[in-house]
This record gives C-alpha cells, structure tokens and sequence, in this order.
C-alpha cells in the first residue's frame, strides 16, 4: 500500500470542540470515543474521566446528532452499574438482527486488572437497563480493555487492547489482539497482530483505535511508561496476517501540554470523505473531544 492510497488523516488544525473536558487541569478527559453514521443521524459515545483523585472514568454517555457537531445525551452509564473502579472506552453498535449493544472497558478496583462487558437494549434510550453480559473477562496475567468493533455481513471483528500483568510496575505496556465472533458476545482469538518496535516512537505499546479504510487503521502508541495517557497517532496497514506501521509517517499529535492525541474515531461520510472524532490535549492539560473532517 503506497502512502499516496492513504486517506487524508485527522489533525489539530480546525478541529471543533464536540465534548469539553469534565474539569480544567490534568487529569480531566473527555474522549475514548467511538462514533457510527445510522440512517443519517451520528451517534456518539465517549467516556468522562476526572483525576486519580477524583474518581477517573466515572460515567459513559452516548448522544446523537444530526450535523456530527452538536450532540444530545440519550444516556448516561455509570461505573456503578458494573461495580468497577473506572471506565474507559466504549464501544455502540447498532445490531444487525435490530436493537443497540454499548460495550464497556471496566477496570477492577485496586489492580491493574480491565474487562469488557455490554448492555443490550431496544433503543440507545434503553442501554442503562439493558442486558448484562461479560464479553471478555480478561484473567490474572492479560487486561482486555479499549475494543473496536465492527459488525457486518461477514461477521464481527474486534482489535483488542491488552495488557501484560505478569510484570509489576510494567502494565502500561500493550498489544492489539484481532478477534472475530457470530453474535459479539462470544470470541474467537487470533492472536498479537500489533506490538511496539524497539527504538520507535510506539516502543512501549500499540492499540489499534479505528479503521479507515481498506486494510488500513489508525492506532495509538508512546515510546515509555513516562507517556501512559498522553498517546499519539499512527497508521498502520493489514498484511493478511498482522498490522504493519507505516513508518514514513511521522505520529499526530496535539501542538498542546501533553501532545495526546489519542483514541481517534472514523465515520465514512456518503462523499467519500471522513468525520473524526479524537481525544486531543488542550493548552490547560485536559482533553477534549474534537471532531475534523478529512
């Protein structure tokens, strides 16, 4: 795949505010989303996360609208509705077979240990008392954490961040896992399809964030434990057997504090243009949600 077959990527420049950070400072993110285009209405959801102190992920929200800029909240999850100490990134999916399934990054409290878990419901309105099941439990040595998930004609797919646990003081680390399943409930693992590269800027972890087109996804890495939370973008191409960094192009980044540029989101527009959605730094330190169109 030659770079001048690659989409027009996300980037700082005229980026819109779509969610504003919960707080001001440090530690305030409003972000992890992912976004899909149904019957011309986008629907959004994203997590908002406070400091260490504060609670971190301590709420899911998912909206909708109709220009992909303004949104109206249909519903708010909280972490206690699954006994978790914080939430990261969701997951909407309109099913197939019709209703909505909200899958949800769930962090055991007082341990590096995540799952994933969901709510099915006949509506978006309907999600908070939805259907509980345990996607994937992760165990004692991996955290499964932050899917994407697509579903379609061919089945589902998920690209799966995790964590080794067998090392303390090193569970920042991460790889992406590619899954595949008849329902979205249950998985089948084909394995580490992406890693960090010695000496690179993604050295310390890869997690695939969103497809963008054929064969092509972009992901998050960092190069150290110093950089966990403050991700940047690359792209990464599918060989049939595992995603391969497109080394020529150089990480996205916020211009500011922390750089994070993290967790984009693609929605395929009908003129073949694109509508992300990224977590980016603000001057102050938090995160917002912004939005550009490629």
């Amino acid at each position: 795949m030659s770079i001048t077959a690659l989409p027009t990527l996300p980037s700082y420049d005229g980026a819109e505010v779509v969610i504003e950070a919960p707080g001001d400072g440090p530690g305030n993110w409003a972000g992890a989303a992912s976004a899909i285009l149904v019957d011309g209405v986008y629907w959004l959801t994203w997590r908002n996360r406070r400091p260490l102190a504060e609670g971190r992920g301590v709420t899911v929200d998912v909206a909708r609208s109709t220009d992909g800029v303004h949104f109206e909240t249909v519903a708010e999850v909280s972490r206690d509705i699954f006994g978790c100490e914080s939430l990261e990134r969701p997951v909407l999916i309109a099913l197939p077979e019709g209703g909505w399934r909200l899958y949800l990054s769930c962090a055991t409290w007082n341990s590096k240990h995540w799952w994933v878990d969901s709510l099915t419901a006949a509506t978006p309105e309907e999600l908070p008392q939805g259907s509980r099941q345990v996607v994937l439990a992760g165990d004692d040595v991996e955290a499964v954490k932050d899917p994407v998930i697509t579903a379609g004609a061919d089945g589902w797919e998920m690209w799966l961040c995790c964590h080794p646990l067998t090392e303390p003081g090193h569970e920042d680390r991460m790889t992406t896992r590619r899954l595949t399943s008849v329902d979205g409930l249950t998985w089948d693992d084909h394995g580490v399809v992406l890693a960090g590269r010695a000496g690179e800027w993604d050295e310390r972890g890869a997690r695939v964030t969103t497809p963008i087109g054929t064969d092509l996804y972009l992901y998050d890495g960092r190069p150290d434990a110093a950089s966990n939370w403050f991700e940047t973008t690359g792209v990464a191409r599918w060989d049939g057997s595992r995603l391969v960094p497109e080394a020529e192009i150089a990480p996205i980044t916020s211009p500011h504090s922390d750089g994070a540029f993290r967790y984009a989101a693609a929605v395929p527009l009908p003129d073949g243009r694109i509508r992300y959605y990224v977590e980016a730094a603000r001057p102050d330190g938090a995160h917002d949600l912004v939005t550009v169109v490629r």
